[in-house]
């Protein structure tokens, strides 16, 4: 019996490891430890780690679809080189993405996102980031 656990424990563990491709990352930065992805403090923080890097290494991976007060957004997980963070993005227009909209992102969870790019919009009040666009979804 104690074999038939093991041996499916670890099956499991194998096909979640080989499920999911997304690096796990953690951060040093104590701006995004201390804040939330919604904060103008982080997104400040990430608009500045963002021009200093290497955009072509990015990679997205979708979090969540978020739904409040009659505004939606998407969670990315964004990661490169020494960059570990959570992209909260505005959506304005939904191009390419009305299967996701419709599905509330709920199958797509996880989904490597090529090439996503948005806009920075910065001023004294806020700091957000738009949806533009993107090549391709890897699910």
């Amino acid at each position: 019996m104690k074999q038939l656990v093991i041996t499916t424990v670890f099956i499991f563990s194998t096909l979640g490891n080989i499920s999911c491709d997304r690096s796990n990352c953690t951060t040093e930065n104590s701006i995004f430890k201390e804040n939330t992805p919604k904060s103008k403090a982080y997104k400040n923080e990430l608009a500045k780690q963002l021009k200093s890097i290497d955009k072509s290494k990015l990679t997205y991976w979708l979090q969540k679809h978020e739904l409040l007060d009659g505004k939606e957004s998407l969670y990315f997980y964004i990661q490169s080189d020494g960059l570990c963070a959570v992209l909260h993005l505005t959506m304005n227009h939904w191009g390419k993405l009305e299967v996701l909209r419709a599905k509330k992102g709920v199958s797509y969870r996880g989904a490597e996102f090529k090439n996503l790019t948005f806009e920075i919009r910065e001023d004294a009040i806020s700091t957000d980031f738009i949806y533009k666009t993107f090549d391709r979804i890897i699910d």
